[in-house]
């Protein structure tokens, strides 16, 4: 079975884009290089990666998702700073 990855890029103007995806190294790819990245991310380019989270379903990687999308910038900043630390 697969597991689903909760993604934060930061974007070339500071911006975040979150996402959902089973693959975050082709997903990256596809963000920084091709046609299949998000229409947000092609004219914010270059994108990092900057968070990730694993879940067992496509399910709770929605939800999550659908949860740190509602947060604000500070807020997503503190999370991913303390992410980032812990690493």
């Amino acid at each position: 079975m697969r597991k689903w990855c909760l993604y934060v890029l930061l974007c070339a103007d500071g911006t975040y884009y979150t996402g959902i995806t089973t693959e975050i190294s082709r997903r990256l790819a596809e963000h920084n290089s091709t046609a299949k990245g998000a229409k947000y991310t092609r004219g914010r380019r270059p994108v990092r990666l900057v968070y990730y989270k694993t879940y067992e379903d496509q399910s709770s990687a929605q939800k999550a998702e659908h949860k740190f999308k509602r947060l604000r910038h500070a807020q997503k900043a503190r999370i991913i700073e303390k992410y980032t630390k812990n690493r």
